[in-house]
């Protein structure tokens, strides 16, 4: 679908003629230009004749310049939270930050995301479709077939660049979670970094999600340590970056318009958030999920986000009905939401401060303000009973409710790594029945939208209810800046924008609808949206990972959305003719959009050689590490999951003797350390934060050469199982003990491999944090070997 066609033929002409600014030049006497090439081409000098410089006259400069009052653009884009949490669309959080925006601006309560992470991200930044930015799923789950390589083509420029290469001044702060996964090593390449995504500033993470106390942060392509400040937060970090850098820029160039793209790690997993925060909800959950659903939906009608005739979805059938918990369970669930809220709650208020720093230089009125409150619906990757460390669900551990009662007075602190219940998911998605992952559900797609621009929205706290996507976002903004949609960036040819500008929209309630066909398709959860029709099939819940049914079994229902809100009255059986022209046209549109094939994998996805895609290491069994090497995500270091591997480090001991980190992978919530402390050497292996198995030598190292060797030797008949550690100083025997489980799958989503350092959080205990567990001696090289998988 091209939906820009209504608007870009009626302004092509207008934006063919948008002058170039050039210095020392009146507005009649600039250069018309076409602004759909993109950069825009320097003009041929002219050449002289006279020789003497004082007598002739220098050409005007050339300099690209926005189009004349041209707006700033801010977006926000909060991660994990669907439409029944915000207060600003009737839910039981408070965010007064986006409230105080739909009072001067409009509520979007029929916007859509794609159900994921890295795929929304991919289709808000360019204003097409995910599959056709290659971001068929999240990165790290990347596979060989066009729509899912996690390759962003050059052929889908990004909106960041589109306005840099127009004058705006771009900065990204956040989660990125768009670079495919063999690309975050140090050889790049660097491509699909933000700062070569169109963005002069990057302050953020790479990945998709990161330790909140304990960030992995990039400045640009440079890792960093975290600003050493009271009680630190990454959410405050990145808040503090973004105000610095808008502040600075438009101290220096306040003519010159900003694009700030402001992604939060929160509110996804781990749920990390100062006490007092969580605090400030206590006992507001002990009536339940089912309870908190009930006057979500309450609410939601009186303020008139959803029609007055919408019924509340069914729970479901997996997910418990909170009166049949005991109040243990109850007790631990409370909390569970408590922290998520109290979470949410610390996000919009750091929003709120970047909105005051905004108002105080007085950049507020004539700023495009996106707030959009969440990139698919809130997450039920917790499970059903939460858990004390989210990496048990990708290792396919089930967390026990026994284990995680003695842990509530610390949930969502430095010592946790937590996700909440599933039950409270699809009450933060009220009304819907479904969750984050499940792109056939609103409830995995639905999020409330704000847009605030003073300068361009009069109707101040009006709804739209138009069917509007996620795509809509980039030719929202062109439109919004008086630039056309490029033809070609950078030298190569664009694919059309598949999106709907949303100006149409502004001022106009009423407005017709156009943005009339639209696909959703995640893991094999898929639907298609036309004119007002929904047909959809849930193929998988989000916590199924195992035994799907075959895809070509898939029952489908059928949803008249104008007037159905909340996807109730499945109309399947008694208009089976619609159902089927519905069908038909996801097919047309599946194909179109390199849908097909569908890859229902998940887990399995995680693999590189499981899933197709590449591997920076590819067959290799040894890698040469040297002191210095750190920073390494885990899909670009060696895999030692379920093989056997030898860790050889070749060190140069002081006199006094050594401590510290030698080579780890991974943090407090699962990974191995081969390390130092009190002189002697010792490896770990930290089995998902709840088991740590530890071999030490006896005696300490004296001063001088030492080789340090630690030999796994894998048990092999499976994923996951255990093995033996001996601990060898110089080639003698010295220690050893059993490991008797294995992670299978993943130790960190943000902890890294480093050599000489353990950064972020320690996998050892007792030696230290961050810049404490660096490595006393000198490592010479540490080699690290592998067998083949048994």
């Amino acid at each position: 679908m091209t939906h820009l066609q209504n608007w870009h033929g009626l302004l092509a002409a207008t934006y063919f003629g948008l002058a170039l600014g050039i210095a020392g030049t009146t507005a009649s006497a600039q250069e018309r230009l076409d602004r759909t090439v993109l950069p825009l081409a320097e003009p041929k000098p002219p050449t002289y004749t006279e020789m003497d410089a004082r007598k002739a006259k220098p050409p005007a400069r050339f300099e690209v310049k926005a189009p004349k009052g041209a707006p700033n653009v801010v977006i926000v884009l909060i991660d994990d939270i669907g439409f029944g949490g915000p207060s600003t669309f009737g839910g039981p959080i408070r965010t007064p930050t986006m409230d105080s925006l739909a009072q001067q601006g409009v509520r979007f309560n029929n916007f859509h995301t794609t159900a994921l992470c890295s795929p929304t991200r991919n289709a808000l930044k360019t204003g097409r479709n995910h599959h056709t930015t290659n971001t068929g799923s999240i990165m790290e789950s990347s596979t060989a077939f066009p729509g899912n390589t996690g390759q962003i083509p050059n052929s889908v420029a990004p909106l960041a660049e589109m306005l840099r290469l127009n004058g705006y001044s771009t900065g990204a702060f956040g989660k990125w979670h768009e670079t495919a996964a063999w690309e975050t090593s140090v050889s790049g390449p660097f491509d699909r970094w933000p700062t070569h995504q169109g963005f002069d500033k990057f302050y953020g993470f790479i990945g998709g999600e990161t330790d909140q106390w304990y960030p992995l942060i990039y400045d640009g392509v440079i890792k960093v340590d975290p600003p050493k400040m009271k009680d630190y937060h990454f959410s405050v970090d990145m808040t503090n970056q973004a105000i610095n850098w808008v502040k600075a820029q438009q101290s220096m160039t306040p003519d010159k318009p900003f694009f700030v793209y402001y992604a939060t790690g929160a509110v996804h997993a781990p749920h990390h958030v100062p006490k007092e925060w969580a605090d400030k909800y206590k006992g507001q959950f002990d009536k339940g999920w089912d309870q908190t659903r009930v006057e979500t939906l309450e609410r939601q009608k009186k303020m008139g986000v959803v029609p007055s005739n919408t019924e509340l979805a069914e729970r479901p059938k997996d997910l418990k009905a909170w009166d049949s918990l005991p109040p243990e369970q109850r007790r631990l669930f409370a909390r569970q939401a408590e922290v998520f809220a109290g979470f949410l709650e610390h996000t919009d208020n750091e929003v709120g401060r970047l909105k005051k720093a905004l108002e105080d230089i007085g950049a507020m009125d004539n700023t495009v303000f996106i707030y959009i409150m969440g990139d698919n619906g809130t997450s039920a990757e917790g499970g059903f009973v939460g858990m004390y460390n989210e990496m048990t669900y990708f290792n396919g551990v089930e967390e026990k409710v026994e284990d995680l009662i003695p842990l509530i007075d610390k949930w969502g602190s430095p010592e946790t790594f937590p996700h909440m219940a599933a039950g409270w998911a699809v009450a933060f998605d009220t009304p819907f029945a479904w969750t984050k992952q499940v792109a056939s559900d609103f409830g995995g797609t639905r999020n409330g939208t704000v847009i605030h621009w003073p300068k361009g929205i009069k109707d101040k706290g009006g709804l739209r209810s138009q069917f509007s996507h996620v795509i809509d976002i980039a030719p929202t903004i062109l439109e919004a800046a008086g630039l056309p949609q490029p033809k070609s960036v950078n030298g190569v040819v664009q694919a059309p924008i598949e999106g709907t500008s949303l100006v149409y929209a502004f001022d106009n309630p009423k407005a017709p609808e156009r943005h009339k066909t639209q696909y959703f398709e995640m893991f094999g959860n898929r639907a298609i949206y036309h004119d007002g029709w929904l047909a959809r099939t849930i193929h998988r819940a989000p916590w199924q990972t195992t035994n799907l049914q075959p895809l070509t079994t898939d029952v489908w229902d059928l949803y008249d959305v104008k007037n159905d809100f909340s996807l109730t009255q499945n109309l399947a059986k008694t208009q089976p003719a619609k159902l089927k022209e519905m069908q038909a046209l996801f097919m047309k549109e599946a194909q179109k959009y390199h849908v097909l094939p569908i890859d229902d994998r998940t887990i399995e996805r995680m693999n590189p050689t499981l899933a197709g895609r590449p591997d920076v290491l590819g067959n290799r069994t040894s890698l040469t590490l040297y002191e210095g090497m750190q920073g390494m995500m885990e899909n670009t270091f060696m895999n030692i999951k379920n093989r056997s591997s030898k860790i050889t480090a070749d060190l140069e001991i002081p006199s006094g003797g050594a401590n510290g980190a030698i080579l780890s992978q991974g943090g407090r919530f699962g990974g191995w350390s081969l390390y130092m402390k009190d002189g002697k050497p010792a490896y770990v292996y930290n089995f998902l934060g709840l088991q740590r198995y530890v071999v030490v030598a006896p005696a300490a190292l004296p001063a001088g050469p030492a080789t340090v060797t630690l030999d796994f030797a894998y048990d092999g008949g499976g994923l996951g199982k255990g093995g033996k550690a001996v601990l060898y100083v110089n080639g003698t025997a010295v220690a050893d003990g059993r490991v008797e489980r294995t992670q299978p799958n993943i130790f960190s989503a943000d902890e890294t491999a480093d050599v000489g350092i353990d950064n972020q959080t320690p996998v050892a205990e007792g030696i230290g944090i961050g810049p404490d567990t660096r490595f006393t001696g000198t490592i010479k090289k540490v080699t690290l070997e592998v067998s083949p998988a048994k």
